[in-house]
């Protein structure tokens, strides 16, 4: 029982935010791939096993991402004594852990058309290189940005077996959302980091992290509204894009208390909720006429 409560700690599965802003992204790019004038048995197929993809993967990641920060996380109080650094769990089992379960992952990906496979199997050197980004660039929430949203791409390619315009737009607004919301992530350690010398977008924008964040949720909402165009939705889906909208700028940026981890956090956990409404935004402009 020991071993599983540890096993369940270092693959963080009591904090599904990590695996559910992985999941959201996917769910977008099926959700506008998918004719729903079809059977929804196949959504619902592919939305489970994007789902359970997101949820190993996720776990998987952070395992090699604590193995190879174990050094670092011994020196920031919040992670300090997370499995792997604290050495309750030894290197050779975290191994052992992320093998299993990305073997687990891959027989889920089985489960897809040829190509979506393969743009997955591309995406696995990204995956597990994000954790060293910090040590070279300011920049490792843009790397986070390029990973997490990889399932935008998938999702789309597994309905539509190619890629085109529409989903790389979107692709490319959802990684300025994660550039934002992971900078005010970072804003929890960032003492910790500037001390121990990690990079990061929350360190390098710490004068002025309300611009930065203006300016990627601009980007985000802009893709989203050139998506909705180069898809035809309705009216109603511009009405309704006005609940992210006013999420993000009215409820994240304007309520940001970058002095105040817990502020951070839960900020940054709201983006859980929002990855949920731009699901049902894009379900609005698809069934609604």
């Amino acid at each position: 029982m020991k071993q599983l409560n540890l096993f369940i700690e270092l693959i963080r599965l009591k904090k599904p935010i990590g695996f559910m802003l992985l999941f959201w992204p996917c769910a977008w790019g099926l959700t506008l791939a998918y004719d729903f004038s079809n059977n929804l048995n196949n959504y619902f197929f592919y939305l489970t096993l994007f789902f359970l993809g997101s949820v190993l993967m996720r776990s998987a990641g952070c395992i090699v991402n604590d193995i190879l920060d174990k050094e670092f996380d011994k020196k920031v109080s919040r992670t300090k004594n997370r499995p792997i650094a604290s050495e309750k769990i030894s290197i050779k089992l975290g191994l052992f852990y992320a093998i299993f379960l990305c073997f687990l992952a891959l027989l889920v990906l089985l489960n897809f058309n040829t190509f979506t496979i393969l743009l997955a199997l591309g995406s696995m050197p990204l995956a597990f290189s994000y954790p060293l980004m910090k040590r070279y660039t300011y920049w490792p929430q843009l790397f986070l940005g390029i990973t997490f949203n990889y399932g935008l791409i998938l999702g789309w390619v597994c309905i539509q077996n190619e890629i085109n315009i529409i989903p790389t737009i979107f692709y490319l607004g959802a990684i300025f959302w994660t550039l934002g919301f992971d900078t005010i992530y970072g804003y929890q350690d960032i003492k910790d980091d500037e001390i121990i010398g990690i990079k990061s977008t929350s360190i390098k924008f710490k004068k002025n992290p309300n611009l930065f964040l203006i300016l990627c949720y601009l980007v985000f909402i802009i893709s989203l509204i050139l998506v909705g165009l180069f898809m035809r939705f309705n009216a109603i889906f511009y009405f309704f894009i006005l609940i992210p909208v006013f999420h993000l700028f009215f409820y994240q940026i304007y309520n940001f208390n970058f002095k105040d981890p817990a502020n951070s956090l839960k900020i940054f956990k709201s983006n859980n909720f929002l990855g949920l409404i731009i699901l049902l935004n894009l379900l609005t402009g698809k069934m609604m006429f």
